[in-house]
């Protein structure tokens, strides 16, 4: 369903002018008409052409200029700090056990032992 008017034809005129067909001269002999086409929009721009399509006026197509990138932007930095945090914690566990492991020595080892066993019955039943 497309709600946007029909274009308005352009003639050419004998001397090199162009006027809209509906004010065309009455001495006019025939018409030359221009084709002017209408390309599709590209993508990022599809959201404003429906905004002003409906009506809802510049403001909504300027929030949309402006905050679409800015929005992709702020995700992507969110994006990159989570992953920066996921990969300190993995590094600081990593090296917290690696320290517990050297500093508890063969009591450290036996209670290691312990646990991993205690483990394994409750899973077997």
């Amino acid at each position: 369903m497309n709600h946007l008017p029909e274009p308005t034809r352009v003639v050419q005129l004998p001397d090199g002018t162009h006027v809209y067909a509906d004010q065309m001269p009455a001495t006019f002999a025939g018409p030359q008409v221009v084709h002017q086409h209408i390309h599709q929009a590209p993508p990022d721009r599809t959201v404003q052409r429906i905004a002003l399509g409906s009506g809802v006026g510049a403001g909504a197509v300027a929030a949309g200029v402006y905050f679409g990138p800015l929005l992709i932007g702020a995700l992507t930095a969110i994006a990159a700090n989570l992953a920066f945090l996921a990969f300190l914690a993995l590094v600081l566990g990593w090296g917290v056990h690696t320290v517990v492991k050297s500093v508890g020595g063969p009591e450290g080892a036996q209670a290691a032992k312990n646990v991993r066993k205690a483990t394994a019955r409750r899973r077997r039943g």
